[in-house]
């Protein structure tokens, strides 16, 4: 009898493995997502699935999504940074003077502003961790500082243009053989840790999806890298910016999930007493999250000066709240603890698609705030609902 009652358990854990793995959290917006493309692909006649087009959306989802990843570590804390959207336009507007007013080398002017970044991540962070002063104030304050610098040292005028080099960062597109070639890497890679998982827990002992569960998975996948190769590849490639946040995507994916740093914020977010109590330093890793949420806001500004070869007063304006709304969107609760880097890349997609898909339609900037506000409502509304359905 216990024989059969193990039995049947471990079917049922078979046989929703698969679903379990669709974490509906991670994935509804994935859903979302395709929802959002076949309306606006219907209302504007094919012209949003036109390959031009889907090469101007994944570029407008840089910016956001290299500050999301970013701001979801330090959501995952159970804070939030109001100040990176002034950060990042006083690293572009720093990025500017460095190279268009002194002659600066790009390479220098590049590493001077990565730096600039960190030290004022590190200024947000020590006020916070050291000094006690609640980030929305420490961030919200930074946000009018950071502004303030920006036009002062700018004199309120647009600079630029910029070395061609930063051309190359923020316009320029790979090879479309390139784009294959790292397709198939990627695919080649994700087929390798698939099945790397999957021999770790059988080593270990731990319940095993069946494989048709992760040949569905890994399907799934290539079929998204093909079509995203192929679509990318059929107008001039895949553009260089939509590759460095890719691979800013890959490290930090990597760093939460598979580095001690990375448990230990999750840790903090989730439990902050219980994680002070076991010996994790709270102030060192909230410092450290925010120096690389500075680092984030510096190469958002550096790709967004780079892309419009110049810097502005207004560059990074409400880019806090874009970069807030896409990690809550993909997943993130404000009360730290969950989201995920992927989940706020998601976020970021879906955020452009709908700025992308109105300006397709003509439809009025304010009209485009509502819709993406009321998308954050919604969103909120049914990870709230989702949880809530859990307890009982």
């Amino acid at each position: 009898m216990q024989d059969g009652v193990f039995m049947s358990t471990n079917e049922t854990i078979k046989r929703s493995s698969f679903f379990s793995q669709l974490d509906v959290r991670q994935y509804m917006m994935i859903f979302a997502l395709i929802g959002i493309w076949i309306v606006f692909t219907i209302i504007s006649r094919g012209t949003f699935l036109l390959p031009r087009n889907m090469t101007n959306l994944f570029r407008q989802s840089v910016f956001t999504g290299i500050m999301a990843i970013g701001m979801v570590n330090v959501i995952l804390l159970g804070q939030v940074d109001l100040s990176v959207g002034s950060l990042a336009g006083l690293c572009g507007g720093i990025l500017a003077i460095l190279n268009v007013w002194h002659g600066m080398p790009s390479g220098v002017a590049i590493i001077i502003t990565l730096g600039v970044g960190i030290l004022l991540g590190l200024w947000n962070g020590w006020w916070f961790a050291y000094r006690n002063v609640p980030a929305f104030i420490v961030t919200m304050a930074g946000l009018l500082i950071f502004r303030g610098v920006l036009v002062g040292i700018t004199d309120g005028i647009t600079i630029g243009p910029l070395s061609p080099f930063f051309g190359v960062i923020g316009k320029q597109f790979i090879p479309p053989v390139v784009g294959i070639i790292i397709g198939f890497i990627a695919i080649v890679g994700f087929v390798f840790i698939q099945l790397k998982q999957r021999h770790g827990k059988v080593m270990h002992n731990l319940p095993v999806p069946p494989f048709w569960n992760t040949m569905i998975i890994i399907i799934a996948f290539s079929c998204i890298v093909i079509l995203f190769v192929m679509m990318l590849n059929a107008y001039h490639g895949i553009p260089n910016p939509v590759i460095l946040l890719i691979l800013l995507l890959i490290i930090f994916n990597y760093v939460t999930n598979r580095t001690v740093f990375g448990r230990r914020i999750y840790a903090i977010g989730g439990n902050t007493m219980a994680s002070r109590l076991s010996g994790i330093d709270i102030k060192k890793i909230t410092l450290t999250v925010f120096m690389i949420n500075g680092l984030m806001a510096a190469i958002a500004g550096i790709y967004l000066t780079a892309r419009l070869d110049s810097a502005s007063v207004n560059a990074g304006t409400n880019g806090e709240l874009d970069a807030i709304a896409a990690c809550v969107i993909g997943g993130a609760s404000l009360m730290g603890g969950i989201g995920t880097v992927t989940g706020a890349i998601i976020g970021a997609v879906v955020m452009a698609s709908i700025d992308n898909g109105m300006s397709l339609l003509n439809a009025p900037y304010f009209m485009q705030t509502i819709v993406k506000g009321l998308v954050l409502i919604l969103a909120v509304w049914f990870d709230m609902s989702r949880k809530a359905s859990e307890k009982r």
